[in-house]
C-alpha cells in the first residue's frame, strides 16, 4: 500500500467495515479485461458467501478462472476545496482477494444463504430442496485483506 498512513491493519476495525458495508464489489477475469458487479453477501472467519442465478457472465467467469476480488467501501463524507484538485473524501473501504468455490452440498449452502441473510438483518430461513437447487452459492476463501482509510 503506497499511503501507509491510511492502512488499517487492526483486524476487528477492517471486519467492522465489512460487517456494515451494504454492497460488495466482485472482480473477476475475463480474459484478460476485468468485470465487476455490485453483488450481495456475508461474511464469516475469512470467508465472503454471495449468491447468484445458476447462469451468467459471473458464473461462467469464475467457473473458468475462480481468483477474484472483492471490494466494500463506507462513504463518510465529501471534502470540499476551493481548489478542485483537492477535492477529496472520508471514506474507509476493505479490499480481499480469494478463490471462489461452488457450493453443492445442500447444508453448507443453506448456511451461507443463511449468512447472507443475516449480514442484512434477516432472520435464518429454512430454505426448501427447491429453492437451495435454483439458486447458484458460492464462497470465497480469502487469501489477502486490506483495509484504508481517510478522515476517520
Amino acid at each position: 500500500m503506497r499511503r501507509h498512513d491510511r492502512e488499517i491493519t487492526d483486524r476487528t476495525e477492517i471486519e467492522l467495515i465489512l460487517a456494515k458495508a451494504t454492497v460488495c464489489r466482485l472482480g473477476c477475469d475475463d480474459n484478460g479485461t476485468p468485470y465487476i458487479v455490485p453483488v450481495s453477501f456475508g461474511y464469516r472467519e475469512d470467508v465472503i458467501y454471495i449468491h447468484s442465478a445458476p447462469n451468467g457472465r459471473k458464473i461462467t467467469l469464475l467457473k473458468k478462472n475462480p481468483a477474484c476480488c472483492i471490494e466494500v467501501d463506507e462513504c463518510l463524507s465529501v471534502v470540499r476545496n476551493e481548489k478542485p484538485c483537492n477535492w477529496g473524501m472520508h471514506y474507509r473501504s476493505v479490499i480481499c482477494t480469494g478463490i471462489a468455490h461452488f457450493i453443492t452440498e445442500t447444508k453448507e449452502k443453506r448456511e451461507a444463504l443463511n449468512c447472507i441473510m443475516q449480514h442484512y438483518g434477516a432472520e435464518s430461513h429454512p430454505f426448501s430442496e427447491e429453492e437451495l437447487w435454483g439458486v447458484c452459492v458460492m464462497r470465497i476463501e480469502i487469501t489477502e485483506m486490506t483495509g484504508k482509510k481517510c478522515g476517520c
